[in-house]
């Protein structure tokens, strides 16, 4: 993973954990390699941190990731950069009347991905963590668990999204 060493080098030394953490969750225990790449790539385009995400997007590419699976990344983020914040509002309310009226959201692609159910929600379950939606969290996982995913699993890819995170801030370090 060049690209990603280049960014654990610019970290700097109080961030020591997450040079070695960064390494570590991108390698599968849990999940397929393409379903860590999905992870990993939908949460930086969530995050927004354009050299983390150029850096995971090469490697991903040289390990194999196919373009359905990056455009998933990116419909993920999207799509979940827009249900966090609408989502959030209606569990932080906690108003019955907010909970009956219909989102009127287009999330087709949520159902219709191009790479398959299970990876989309994936995706989706880090962009739900990385924006601490609690009613998408209890959605995702549940999804996850009845494809088969299982706890260690779902764990992983939370560790990957804080991971993520932790790189972004660190990255803004002077």
């Amino acid at each position: 993973m060049p690209a990603i060493d280049s960014i654990r080098e610019k970290l700097p030394e109080a961030a020591k954990d997450l040079k070695l953490n960064l390494q570590a969750v991108l390698r599968p225990e849990n999940l397929t390699a393409d379903q860590v790449w999905g992870v990993a790539l939908a949460s930086a385009y969530f995050i927004g941190q354009n050299e983390l995400t150029a850096a995971l997007l090469a490697d991903a590419k040289e390990a194999g990731a196919t373009d359905a699976l990056v455009d998933d990344a990116k419909a993920s983020a999207s799509l979940m950069g827009m249900n966090t914040v609408y989502y959030r509002f209606r569990h932080l309310i906690e108003k019955e009347a907010y909970n009956s009226i219909p989102a009127k959201l287009r999330m087709i692609r949520l159902s219709q991905p191009q790479t398959d159910k299970t990876t989309f929600e994936l995706m989706s379950m880090a962009c739900a963590a990385l924006a601490g939606c609690g009613m998408c969290l209890q959605a995702h996982e549940a999804t996850l668990l009845q494809h088969g995913v299982s706890e260690a699993g779902v764990n992983d890819v939370i560790r990957i999204a804080a991971v993520l995170q932790g790189t972004t801030v660190a990255l803004s370090i002077p």
